[in-house]
């Protein structure tokens, strides 16, 4: 048996066709398998008049069921045994006493009749229209129902060998049947179908085409071919051709001829231009670069093939482009003027209400942009320069009226002001990337000005604590990150990261605290922890008591900071108002620890998980995302590896050794391990290959030829191996136990050389 299904409405705006689709089938699928039904397939359709469900194989009836539930003991408060009669609609009567090993029970025996296909797909399908989740609906007439659009009709029949049934369905007095209609114009009369094959047939014969994906292929083709007709291309352009199939039921593309005029407008202004208020497809001229046409797609054929409607058309569009070529004009006067006032302008422009202006930002960028450019090979004062002018066309009459052109047109802008290609091509090229397939930009200054950008962002929102939390990221600081990441790596910018994220926090702060910035003794410590778990380097504090430590520690921090450290305990404390001080430096760590984790993210896609992250970042220098990366990387590779995977058993099962061994003696075995206290062969094997691994990985990874490291300590794996075979470390002799334990030390240290082993998974 199959079921056919057609919603017929008014105008369905496109965007919200192929969603519209996937509910109806998930709606009503669901609702049949759990009535009972089981099918074959489903397939769903839609036009910008209706949505069509078509369901093949449906079974005819659900089959019987019957349903055993156990209920309160015959003895229990009378307030149990109602509320199961309750729930299982039962009277008292109706339920059966069986025994139980702790006395007599209640049982329900609940049995329910197969239903028909019929009876199931009114209750479903008046479910699914009732509730059905479009974004934005409107209620019309008398009635309560609720839909995109005024509903006019519903379609829904049942068919099989024996013939067509109609359902008999009814929604606030729609009533279905087994009719349609056509092309609103070239087919309007009624249309009465027995099946999917004839519905489809027919209304192919009144001009609708139903498969959205059809009439996408018949409008990409067709316009192909005016194009090529005239010696053009198509500029691929995706979305806006979904959006157009989403528009017609008979996809009548027409193609037009742009105005001489026109012609000098940049084809990315006449392309947005078109696309957002005419939906048009752009026509290259391949020869000369420039969009000279367009397609437009009419829903109708005309006896005069389409020659009023491409009229009618040519007069809005010129209108629209009139508009355009003013703002054009008259933004290239002003960039050739210098752009003075629209730089005056973005003064008046709040970025952030306390980040300051648009010029603020612009003022950070171009002065973070200057130190990046060494790092990236760029020309700091082209940097500088570049980064000055690129947030300029936001002033700009153009991209006023299309924000997407932002950075397009500061191209152009810069172009026309006389400036160098380098400083041009930045003010276009500094937002990107935008996403993770959006092109990385490789020109020096670009890149020197994109990641001041993007570091900028992040630092800023870091220093007025407006992190992302959970989902909501509204200020796309995730999306910034990732950008930093694919700029870093793309091209392999070798940079101390922690030190601009310092460097540029420390403004950030300073701007919104001013200088003198506290940090108190919990905060001092947390940066402590920090710079461990960072693997970066920092002093023993020794003490004869915690006052002489919290000296040392805050002698350390001020150094570091140039901000007084007070202890919390200290009558001496002192604390600026009830106004809360943030640690500038401290936050520095906690977005390197954020961009951390974007990094994670970004390399999981390329299959290198997140412990082998976790591993490499413990190691120095885990700010420079390139070692960062080549550590993982060669990591990744080596324990792919059967001596990779061997030996990360043998490093685990030292650790596991050691840390139990210490707990249990309450002291740290990491010195002292001795090759005349070695009293097996394996032993002393183990000591001879550590003698031979350590120099050969240490000088590896100073010269960052990770793969190099990965094969000297693959030597280990064999003297790993069999000193576990045959050596007991836990020996009743403590000379040879402390030694062995030691031992073990050195292993573990010596795979340290290369990731902490430890937080490697398996």
């Amino acid at each position: 048996m199959d079921l056919l299904i057609e919603l017929f409405s008014e105008e369905i705006p496109a965007r919200m066709q192929p969603r519209a689709r996937e509910d109806l089938k998930r709606l009503v699928t669901d609702g049949l398998v759990e009535a009972g039904l089981t099918y074959v397939s489903a397939g769903a359709f839609s036009t910008p008049r209706r949505l069509v469900l078509a369901v093949e194989g449906l079974t005819p009836e659900s089959k019987p069921v019957r349903e055993e539930r156990k209920g309160p003991r015959t003895d229990a408060p009378q307030q149990a045994i109602e509320g199961f009669l309750r729930a299982t609609g039962l009277t008292l009567d109706q339920l059966e006493r069986r025994p139980e090993k702790k006395g007599e029970a209640y049982f329900a025996v609940i049995e329910r009749p197969g239903r028909g296909a019929p009876e199931i797909v009114v209750e479903v399908l008046d479910a699914a229209i009732r509730n059905f989740p479009w974004p934005k609906s409107m209620r019309w007439g008398s009635g309560s129902l609720r839909w995109v659009r005024p509903l006019h009709s519903i379609l829904c029949i049942l068919s099989d060998a024996a013939g067509t049934q109609l359902v008999p369905l009814t929604v606030d007095g729609i009533t279905a049947g087994d009719t349609t209609r056509g092309h609103r114009f070239m087919a309007p009369d009624p249309i009465r179908v027995s099946s999917f094959d004839d519905y489809a047939a027919k209304l192919l014969r009144a001009k609708v085409m139903l498969d959205p994906d059809q009439r996408e292929a018949a409008i990409r083709q067709e316009a192909a071919n005016l194009a090529f007709a005239r010696g053009w291309e198509i500029v691929p352009d995706e979305g806006l051709m979904t959006e157009l199939a989403g528009l017609v039921e008979w996809p009548v593309p027409l193609m037009g001829v742009i105005e001489d005029r026109f012609l000098d407008l940049p084809p990315e202004v006449l392309q947005t231009s078109m696309r957002e208020h005419q939906k048009f497809l752009s026509a290259r001229n391949p020869r000369t670069g420039r969009i000279e046409g367009y397609v437009t797609v009419a829903n109708i054929e005309t006896p005069d093939h389409g020659a009023t409607i491409l009229h009618g058309n040519q007069r809005v569009l010129a209108a629209r482009l009139s508009d355009a070529a003013f703002f054009w004009d008259n933004d290239l006067r002003e960039a050739r003027a210098g752009m003075q006032d629209w730089a005056e302008g973005l003064k008046a422009v709040t970025f952030h209400a306390k980040l300051g202006s648009q010029w603020d930002r612009v003022e950070r960028i171009a002065a973070l942009a200057r130190e990046i450019a060494p790092a990236v090979g760029a020309d700091p004062a082209l940097a500088e320069q570049a980064a000055r002018i690129a947030k300029l066309d936001l002033r700009s009459a153009m991209v006023g009226e299309f924000p997407e052109l932002q950075g397009t047109m500061g191209r152009y802008y810069a172009q026309a002001a006389g400036m160098p290609d380098a400083v041009a091509d930045a003010a276009s090229d500094h937002y990107s990337p935008l996403g993770p397939s959006d092109e990385v930009p490789s020109a020096p200054v670009s890149v020197a000005v994109a990641l001041a950008d993007k570091l900028d962002t992040l630092t800023g929102f870091w220093a007025i604590d407006e992190k992302p939390t959970g989902s909501k990221d509204p200020f796309a600081l995730r999306r910034a990150a990732l950008g930093v990441i694919r700029l870093i790596l793309s091209n392999k910018v070798r940079t101390n990261l922690m030190q601009f994220l310092y460097e540029i926090g420390k403004i950030q702060f300073v701007e919104q605290y001013g200088e003198h910035v506290v940090v108190t003794a919990g905060l001092a410590k947390n940066l402590l922890f920090e710079l461990i778990l960072s693997g970066n380097s920092v002093p023993t504090f020794e003490g004869e008591d915690e006052d002489s430590r919290f000296e040392a520690i805050s002698d350390w921090v001020e150094g570091k900071l140039g901000a007084p450290v007070f202890n919390e305990n200290n009558p001496n404390f002192v604390s600026e108002g009830e106004e809360e001080k943030f640690d500038y430096d401290l936050a520095a760590h906690d977005l390197l620890a954020f961009l951390h984790d974007r990094l994670k993210v970004h390399l999981r896609d390329q299959g290198i998980r997140h412990d082998i992250i976790d591993a490499v970042l413990t190691m120095p220098g885990s700010d420079d995302l390139v070692l960062v990366v080549k550590r993982a990387e060669a990591l990744a590779a080596f324990l792919k590896t059967e001596d990779g995977t061997n030996l990360l058993q043998g490093l685990k099962r030292t650790n596991n050794i050691l840390s139990q061994a210490e707990d249990k003696d309450g002291v740290e075995y990491s010195f002292g391990a001795d090759p005349k206290y070695a009293d097996t062969d394996q032993e002393r094997a183990l000591f001879a290959a550590l003698d031979a691994a350590e120099p050969a990985i240490r000088a590896a990874v100073a010269a960052e030829d990770f793969p190099a490291a990965m094969s000297a300590i693959a030597a280990l794996r064999t003297p790993v191996d069999a000193f576990f075979e045959a050596v007991q470390v836990n020996s009743d002799n403590q000379i040879l136990r402390r030694n062995r334990l030691n031992l073990l030390s050195r292993i573990r240290e010596t795979g340290r050389l290369i990731a902490d082993f430890g937080r490697i998974e398996g």
